[in-house]
């Protein structure tokens, strides 16, 4: 009791005043059965495909290819980590809005895998670049090193496409 003789209330459970995570996407392996979680699985396997490619082409453009690299690896662990979550159950644990987390990871994911591509694409349009390399003028790419960025382009394009469509479907859900 208190000096005027009202009895004070005890203080709010501060567990209970949170709200709960804000999230549209199923926890557990039924993410594995929506679009997006097709799409991120998609963004795993073909940005790992891309940095595999980048990496055994010797990187003959450093200044270009490692920034390629960079963001592919980068994308390739946030992605996995993005999954993880997802499939461990631990979005409804974290009390964040995964919807807009969803929409800003692509977002940003997508301008840099944007910007990946087409430094790949400009990497591999030096092809037929000759350069001076010991007294000897031979192409800066060997046909071997293009053949390889070739397709390494072509797998950062599809990845790109799919971090748009990750993106596309994270907007939906976070401005209903």
């Amino acid at each position: 009791m208190s000096a005027g003789g009202a009895a004070v209330p005890p203080p709010p459970n501060p567990a209970v005043s949170f709200p709960a995570p804000r999230v549209t996407l199923p926890a557990g392996l039924d993410i594995l059965r929506t679009y997006s979680g097709a799409f991120v699985c998609l963004e795993i396997v073909f940005g790992a495909l891309v940095w595999i490619l980048v990496a055994s082409s010797n990187v003959p453009l450093p200044l270009l290819q490692g920034w390629v690299m960079f963001v592919s690896v980068t994308a390739f662990f946030f992605s996995l980590l993005f999954l993880g979550v997802f499939l461990s159950g631990m979005v409804t644990q974290i009390d964040a809005n995964w919807n807009f987390l969803d929409f800003a990871y692509h977002f940003t994911a997508f301008v840099f895998y944007f910007g990946a591509f087409l430094l790949e694409a400009a990497a591999t349009s030096l092809h037929d670049l000759h350069c001076n390399r010991t007294m000897t003028v031979r192409p800066l790419l060997s046909d071997n090193q293009y053949n390889i960025n070739v397709a390494a382009t072509i797998f950062a394009f599809v990845t790109t496409a799919c971090y748009g469509c990750s993106l596309g479907l994270a907007l939906r859900r976070w401005r209903p």
